[in-house]
């Protein structure tokens, strides 16, 4: 055969191979490339759905945080206040319970006072009379007097 038979054989060759080819492989490559392609994009908006998701997710989890601390300070703000309140009423009760005490203690002094100088008001009375009795036994003589009386003095 001449060179343009074999090359014109070649070329219907080529030809049917062709076309064998886009009929019947063409098409389940294309096919599996879109397929992957689809698989692609639905990934990508997946990851960006997930991306919005989580933002979403962590603005809801600061908002919970910030909630929660917020709700913490004002726990702590009313256990100082109640602390403090407790405080302030040990301090009045024991300023009340000092103040019974003090007065318990005034009143007890006064009473103490009192009988001190009742004794002792009882023991002047008995030597008054004493010196009564030696002015009284002995002769009216001014030097004795003094000398009694200054005894007298001695014992008060």
């Amino acid at each position: 055969m001449s060179i343009t038979g074999t090359l014109i054989v070649q070329m219907i060759v080529f030809l049917i191979l062709v076309a064998f080819t886009m009929k019947f492989v063409w098409p389940p490559i294309t096919a599996a490339l879109d397929e992957r392609a689809k698989k692609i994009a639905d990934g990508l908006s997946a990851a960006d759905k997930a991306k919005s998701e989580l933002a979403v997710a962590n603005k809801r989890v600061e908002q919970q945080l910030s909630a929660a601390r917020d709700d913490a300070a004002k726990r702590l703000a009313d256990a100082e206040r109640l602390a403090q309140q407790m405080v302030e009423e040990a301090k009045g009760k024991a300023s009340e319970e000092a103040a019974k005490i003090i007065a318990a203690a005034r009143a007890e002094a006064e009473q103490e006072s009192i009988k001190a100088r009742e004794v002792l008001r009882e023991q002047v009375a008995g030597l008054a009379v004493k010196g009564a009795e030696a002015i009284l036994r002995k002769e009216v003589n001014a030097s004795v007097h003094a000398d009694l009386l200054g005894r007298l003095k001695a014992e008060l």
